[in-house]
C-alpha cells in the first residue's frame, strides 16, 4: 500500500463514513471506495463491513488499523521533524477557541510548541454566537470551530474530536428532571435567536429549524454572546443546545444539562482563512494534520 492509501484507510477507520473521510482528505468518496477495494483485494479479506446505513471495521480491519496507525505516525513524524528543522518557522500565531474546547486541545498545541519553539502562540476566546467574523476579518489566524463550515473563503483541517449534544435549561423547566430528550421534543421548546450572522448550517448543528417530523422549532430572545444565552436560559426564557463538555465548565445552581439522545455528535476542526494561509498558518495546519 502506498502512503496515501494508508492515510485513506486510517481516516475511514476513524470516521466510519465514506463522505466524511473524503471531506477530511479533500478527495472524492469514489476515490476512498477504490482505495479500500484495492487494499481488500491485496490483503484477501474484507476490511470494512458495509450496509446502506453503516460502516464498521471487520476483525481484520481492526488488526490492520492497530498495526498501521503507529507506523504511519512514525513516518509522518520523521518527515515533519526534518521539514520543521529546515523551515525554522517563527512569529506569533493567534488561535481562537471556545471555552472548554481550548482545554481539550492541549495535546496538539503542546506538539506544535515542541516542533516550533520559536512561535509565540496567543489564545483568544471565540464568541459561539459569532464564530466566523474574527477569522474572516483577520483578527485571528486559526479558529477551532464546530462543523460544518461551508464558507468558500475558509479552509477546514482534520477533525480534532466529537462532542455529544446536551440541552441547557433552567432548573425549574418542565423538562429539567428528564433523563434525556429527543430532537422531536425541540418542537415543544423555545431556543434563543442569534443577532449575529452565524451561517444557518452551523446553527442547525445545535439548533435545527425543524424537528424530524417537520414541526417548526420556536425561537425566543435574541442573544449576542454566550453570557446572554446563559442568562436567557437561567431566566426560563429559552433553552440552548451545547457540547456536553460545557456542563463541566459552566455548572450553575439554576441550570441543568439534559442529554439529547438522538442528536448526531458535534464535530470540531481547525480552520483558517484561505487567503491568509501564511507559512506560520501552514506550519500549524501541517502539525495538526499529522496529529489526527
Amino acid at each position: 500500500m502506498e502512503l496515501r492509501d494508508i492515510e485513506i484507510f486510517l481516516a475511514l477507520a476513524e470516521e466510519l463514513h465514506f463522505g466524511r473521510t473524503a471531506e477530511r482528505l479533500h478527495i472524492t468518496p469514489s476515490r476512498v471506495s477504490h482505495v479500500i477495494k484495492k487494499a481488500e483485494r491485496r490483503i484477501g479479506a474484507p476490511l470494512f463491513a458495509r450496509t446502506s446505513r453503516t460502516v464498521r471495521l471487520t476483525a481484520d480491519g481492526e488488526r490492520l488499523y492497530r498495526l498501521l496507525r503507529p507506523a504511519y505516525q512514525q513516518i509522518i513524524d520523521g518527515i515533519e521533524e526534518v521539514s520543521d528543522a529546515a523551515r525554522e518557522v517563527s512569529g506569533t500565531l493567534t488561535l481562537g477557541t471556545m471555552g472548554p474546547q481550548g482545554w481539550m486541545l492541549d495535546d496538539v498545541l503542546d506538539r506544535f510548541r515542541t516542533r516550533h519553539p520559536g512561535v509565540r502562540l496567543l489564545h483568544r476566546d471565540l464568541n459561539p454566537v459569532d464564530p466566523l467574523t474574527p477569522l474572516q476579518e483577520g483578527e485571528i489566524d486559526v479558529a477551532h470551530l464546530w462543523l460544518p463550515v461551508r464558507e468558500p473563503d475558509i479552509t477546514v483541517g482534520p477533525i480534532t474530536h466529537t462532542s455529544p449534544i446536551v440541552l441547557v435549561m433552567a432548573a425549574t423547566h418542565p423538562y429539567a428532571d428528564r433523563e434525556s430528550v429527543g430532537l422531536e421534543d425541540y418542537g415543544d421548546l423555545t431556543f434563543v435567536a442569534h443577532r449575529s450572522p452565524i451561517p444557518a448550517s452551523m446553527e442547525e448543528t445545535f439548533q435545527p429549524f425543524r424537528t424530524p417530523s417537520g414541526r417548526l422549532i420556536p425561537r425566543g430572545p435574541t442573544v449576542s454572546t454566550w453570557d446572554d444565552q446563559l442568562k436567557a436560559v437561567g431566566a426560563g426564557e429559552a433553552v440552548i443546545a451545547t457540547p456536553a463538555e460545557t456542563a463541566r465548565f459552566y455548572p450553575r445552581p439554576n441550570l441543568v444539562y439534559v442529554p439529547v439522545r438522538d442528536a448526531p455528535p458535534c464535530r470540531w476542526a481547525f480552520a483558517w482563512h484561505t487567503a491568509n494561509a501564511t507559512p506560520l498558518v501552514r506550519a500549524f495546519a501541517a502539525s495538526t494534520e499529522t496529529h489526527f
